[in-house]
């Protein structure tokens, strides 16, 4: 038998060894959906796992569905004083998505987003409140096409832990709320597309190493 193969056998067993154990992880893992029992720290928020959705009213037949593919943001997790914690979020204006390329190109150009004079979508949490067990109301300022105005968002926390497969602290948040697209001055195409947008976020974090 040549030399190599009880290397290749150890390295088969080892690695078939690790997939046990995070197969093990995986179909033990278990979310705590107390934010107060959450790891302080600077959270990262993590794109593949992440989601911004919006809809608007379409001459009354639907709400049209589109979302942004290009977002980061921070977190200062503070659950023993979730008050203080703070979530700051950017979200590309130019990479609106509805599935309807020239539609992106339209709505990203002058008339709605301009998105070549104002690339970024801003939120900056200014106050939160905690309603229930693993609810809450997040208060922020949102600036888009050179405007700041408030919006507030109801917020569920969907529960923390290590990852099963990397081990790193991991959170997560729904929420969801809506706004007057006219506010920011954006009320291009009114009334065939209607003022009200309704948004749904989810979102995951993972604690920055530090």
């Amino acid at each position: 038998m040549s030399g190599r193969w009880p290397v290749v056998i150890a390295a088969g067993l080892a690695a078939a060894a690790l997939a046990s154990c995070s197969a093990f992880r995986v179909v033990t893992h278990e979310v705590n959906d107390d934010p107060a029992k959450a790891p302080a720290g600077i959270y990262t928020l993590d794109p593949r796992h992440s989601s911004l959705i919006f809809d608007v009213d379409h001459f009354g037949y639907s709400r049209f569905v589109a979302r942004f593919d290009e977002i980061s943001a921070t977190l200062d997790a503070k659950p023993s004083a979730p008050a203080t914690s703070r979530l700051n979020v950017t979200v590309k204006a130019a990479s609106v998505d509805t599935n309807v390329p020239e539609l992106d190109r339209m709505i990203a150009g002058k008339d709605l987003l301009d998105a070549a004079k104002y690339p970024d979508i801003r939120f900056e949490t200014t106050t939160l409140r905690r309603t229930g067990r693993n609810s809450g109301e997040m208060t922020g300022d949102l600036t888009m096409h050179g405007r700041t105005r408030p919006v507030t968002l109801a917020v569920t926390f969907n529960g923390a832990a290590p990852d099963p497969l990397t081990g790193e602290d991991t959170l997560g948040f729904s929420a969801t709320g809506h706004f007057n697209r006219a506010d920011w001055g954006l009320s291009a195409w009114w009334p065939a597309v209607g003022n009200d947008v309704k948004v749904s976020i989810q979102a995951e974090f993972v604690r920055e190493r530090g």
